[in-house]
C-alpha cells in the first residue's frame, strides 16, 4: 500500500550483522511479489537486494527482478579482487 510513496525497496538476503554469509534464495519469491506489484501499478520504484550477492545468484536476483545489486565479499575477494572485472562478472554473469 505504500510502494506509490517510496523510490526503493531494500530486500535483505541474508540475516544483517556481518559480511560472507549464505545467500538466501527465498528471498526470491518476495523480490518477484514486489516487481510484479510495481510493474502492476506501473510505477518506477527500484528493487534492491544485498547479501551474498555472488556470480551465480546475481543472475537469478536480476531475473526475479532486482535493480540494483548489493555485494561485498565477492568483489573484494573472488579474483584475486580485480574489481572491475568482478563488478562486470556480476553486471553480465
Amino acid at each position: 500500500s505504500v510502494l506509490n510513496l517510496i523510490d526503493l525497496v531494500l530486500v535483505m538476503s541474508v540475516n544483517p550483522g556481518f559480511g560472507g554469509q549464505k545467500f538466501m534464495k527465498e528471498t526470491l519469491e518476495k523480490v518477484k511479489k514486489l516487481r510484479k506489484e510495481i510493474d502492476t501499478q506501473k510505477l518506477k520504484t527500484e528493487i534492491e537486494i544485498d547479501g551474498g550477492i555472488n556470480f551465480e545468484n546475481a543472475k537469478m536476483a536480476r531475473e526475479a527482478g532486482v535493480n540494483i545489486l548489493v555485494s561485498g565479499t565477492t568483489i573484494f575477494k573472488e579474483n584475486g579482487g580485480d574489481l572491475k572485472k568482478n563488478i562486470q562478472l556480476l553486471k553480465t554473469g
